[in-house]
């Protein structure tokens, strides 16, 4: 039978990202995706691409909430970009309640581009109230600071604290923060993997380019869909690596602003 998987996230007007990303890679991986909007991102075109952040009202994610997980039989959870805390607490809640037995994948997404946050408190709510039902969680280097409540990351050293700190007070069960190798000299595209004992290196090669629009939301949308196939979080990551090194080879401009990755067919096999 088909295994399904939800992503509890937003909206991408221009595709690039969000649920159109996470919808677009569970079908690479022949599963059945399900989608919960919390939030519709638009972009001005006549404003240097501008981002424009919409949240959906609450009593909506609701019912869709409700239709996935009371009305079909889910197999992994992934959530995106949580908009309000009234959003974060009540996907919180539907995780307490249908999810605490199910894989579970949280990218705590903080910003749209840059290393501004959108909403400055999410940090905070994310890692008191979301953390800890996550088999992983997929923080880049701006995210796992916030998380750790540490300035921006400087080395590989003080990425290491950073997953320290956020195992220790969000209660995950593995995280892994990507982007690590880009702290290096030399820049790779190394991610590092922790499971609360072991730090691992997962290594790639380092691919030039901007155009890496839903890059996050990919990577994590990928981790997920492995997981859901039976692979652990780190062999899911390590997976998730070849599977984004493949998507940035093939790389396209959508526009002047902004590029996005491309994927060969299918990773059913993968």
């Amino acid at each position: 039978m088909i295994k399904k998987i939800v992503t509890i996230a937003g909206s991408d007007a221009s595709g690039g990202a969000g649920i159109e990303a996470d919808l677009r890679t569970f079908a690479k991986h022949n599963l059945y995706g399900t989608a919960a909007l919390t939030v519709i991102v638009s972009m001005d075109y006549d404003n240097h691409w501008a981002h424009g952040v919409h949240p959906v009202a609450v009593d909506t994610i609701k019912a869709q909430l409700d239709t996935i997980f009371k009305g079909l039989t889910i197999d992994t959870v992934k959530t995106g970009m949580l908009p309000t805390p009234e959003i974060i607490n009540l996907v919180a809640a539907y995780l307490d309640r249908y999810a605490k037995d199910k894989p579970t994948v949280i990218d705590p997404v903080m910003v749209c581009k840059g290393d501004e946050p959108l909403f400055p408190e999410h940090a905070q709510r994310i890692r008191d109230v979301l953390v800890k039902y996550a088999t992983l969680i997929t923080p880049n280097l701006f995210e796992a600071a916030q998380l750790a409540q540490m300035h921006p990351l400087r080395s590989a050293d003080e990425a290491k604290e950073a997953a320290e700190r956020i195992m220790e007070t969000g209660g995950c069960q593995a995280l892994v923060i990507k982007g690590v190798g880009l702290l290096e000299k030399h820049k790779t595209a190394a991610d590092l993997f922790f499971d609360g004992k072991k730090f691992s290196r997962i290594e790639g090669p380092y691919i030039d380019t901007d155009h890496t629009h839903g890059l996050g939301c990919t990577y994590a949308s990928h981790v997920a869909s492995f997981m859901t196939r039976g692979y652990t979080p780190y062999e899911a990551c390590v997976a998730t690596k070849k599977a984004i090194t493949k998507g940035l080879k093939g790389h396209f401009a959508l526009n002047q602003y902004v590029g996005t990755l491309n994927f060969p067919d299918s990773f059913d096999k993968a």
